[in-house]
């Protein structure tokens, strides 16, 4: 059986998620995070409707099998376009089909996506159910608290209303409100203050959705309270990406309940993993950087981190640099823990 044939268990998978963030969760990312789980569901960075329908960009949808469970995330407020993208993504073999109702980005914002979209509820049933309609892969969507002067605890459960009732049955909340005027989109991370209560009261209230929480979880700790207080699923982001071991290692364990101890090997095994992937990646022309940026924080808070990070960072976007970067970075490791042992 073809693998965009397979039924893979994304309710499950959707325990844990790794957050779709732009410039990060490229086709290479996931691919190490899948090296480090086989269970957490990753995510696509947002592709917008536009540039696949109107800029014929379909290889923007490409991606490994190897990624399974995987999701895509779409951007868009055209139910048509919507439509016929989430057509392609769903013949390419995605899991998943996630809209875009949180990016507060400028340029999301003038595209009228993203979490602009807060203020428009009814025109985001409209395109989820166009969406739905157009392919048989699960729809989803991922949304703010609110934006701007929106009160969460009156506009939140309204938009969930309106989703339920256009046939979404599950959401990521990101438990912050956007604020497009007068915050960066970095700000916009950390500045307005995350409310998980309103949030757990949102399952309360609707217990009938599968609701994951999204925003400022650092630890596997923490999402298993999360998911102890009864939420569905709990969605990680920067601290999966800086930090991919303390977050991915022993998630197939501790969320999923797999057996047999430690779920997966530990950082200098991911490397070895990665190893027929980066080789693959170069003899196809493409460059060190764009798989090894991905890999810095592999060894964060271990000895000869800096090292790894420092060696990567300089010498891995040259012309021609190859597996003997990482090696050279590997021996800063080896170099550092020799010394302490001594």
């Amino acid at each position: 059986m073809a693998d965009k044939d397979k039924k893979y268990n994304v309710l499950n998978a959707s325990r844990l998620s790794v957050a779709p963030m732009m410039d990060w969760t490229d086709r290479h990312c996931r691919y190490l995070h899948r090296c480090m789980s086989q269970r957490v569901l990753l995510y696509t960075e947002m592709v917008t409707a536009p540039a696949l329908v109107r800029g014929r960009a379909r290889h923007l949808l490409r991606f490994d099998r190897a990624e399974h469970p995987v999701a895509v995330q779409l951007g868009g407020s055209d139910a048509g376009e919507l439509s016929e993208a989430a057509r392609m993504a769903a013949d390419e073999g995605y899991d998943e089909i996630n809209l875009n109702i949180g990016c507060p980005s400028d340029r999301v914002q003038s595209g009228c996506f993203g979490a602009v979209l807060m203020e428009q509820p009814q025109l985001v049933g409209d395109c989820v159910s166009a969406m739905i309609a157009a392919q048989p892969v699960e729809v989803t969507v991922k949304c703010r608290l609110g934006v701007d002067d929106q009160d969460p605890t009156q506009v939140l459960p309204a938009f969930i209303e309106t989703m339920r009732a256009a046939g979404v049955r599950r959401m990521a909340i990101h438990a912050r409100k956007a604020w497009l005027k007068g915050l960066s989109p970095k700000e916009n991370r950390d500045i307005p203050p995350l409310d998980y209560p309103l949030v757990h009261a949102m399952k309360r209230a609707f217990p009938d959705m599968h609701l994951s929480l999204n925003g400022g979880v650092g630890s596997l700790a923490e999402a298993e309270a999360h998911l102890a207080a009864g939420m569905d699923g709990v969605m990680i982001g920067r601290a999966a990406y800086h930090t991919p071991p303390d977050i991915l290692l022993d998630a197939d364990v501790r969320i999923f309940g797999a057996t047999g101890g430690h779920s997966g090997p530990d950082a200098r095994g991911i490397v070895e993993l990665m190893r027929p992937y980066i080789a693959s990646h170069l003899a196809q022309g493409g460059r060190l950087h764009s798989v090894t940026r991905h890999m810095l924080g592999l060894f964060s808070g271990r000895p000869g981190a800096r090292g790894w990070r420092r060696m990567l960072s300089e010498h891995s976007h040259r012309d021609g640099a190859g597996l003997e970067v990482v090696d050279a970075a590997l021996a800063c490791i080896d170099e550092v823990q020799e010394r302490q042992a001594s």
